[in-house]
């Protein structure tokens, strides 16, 4: 049965949380409020919070910044994920990234169905692993941020959910 196994003990993971917009500032940051929040609630650490205008280049820069980054384990960025032409988040992804992690995608866009119906196949929420560090990339709304958060990766982050979790995986990554 999944779920958290309350024999095992916590261990919190040092997340960075990046915000991709070219108009929003850390007042109007709702997205990355709402992921800061969770994470916060949730006994992780937030790492550092930024905000990089919707440029690729910029959004690889300050990726990798952070995949180099000892106190980093987990990238969530927050915008930028949709299908206009300043929508380049999923490419700067899959840029830095050197393997992908389709099931998250596939299940955030499963469970956002839920709430915003058809809507959800405007999403390109993706994820994958580089030289050691998970990266998510996920839409600008705090809805879509809660979704995520709430239904994937408050557990996926926890070494307690059962029956796996990326969590326990973080000392593997690069082997």
């Amino acid at each position: 049965m999944p779920g958290i196994d309350e024999s095992r003990t916590f261990r919190p993971v040092n997340i960075a949380v990046i915000t991709v917009s070219d108009t929003r500032t850390e007042e109007t940051d709702a997205s990355g409020k709402t992921l800061v929040d969770r994470i916060t609630a949730a006994g992780h650490h937030v790492a550092t919070r930024v905000i990089v205008a919707d440029d690729r280049t910029m959004i690889v820069r300050q990726l990798r910044r952070f995949i180099d980054s000892p106190d980093v384990d987990v990238i969530i960025t927050t915008g930028g994920t949709g299908v206009t032409g300043r929508d380049v988040t999923p490419e700067a992804v899959r840029e830095v990234c050197a393997k992908e992690i389709p099931g998250f995608g596939e299940l955030f866009r499963m469970l956002s169905y839920q709430s915003i119906g058809v809507s959800t196949i405007q999403s390109r929420a993706t994820a994958g692993v580089s030289d050691g560090t998970y990266v998510f990339a996920l839409p600008g709304s705090p809805g879509a941020c809660r979704d995520a958060w709430d239904q994937i990766l408050v557990y996926q982050l926890d070494i307690r959910y059962r029956p796996c979790n990326f969590a326990e995986l973080l000392p593997r990554l690069v082997e």
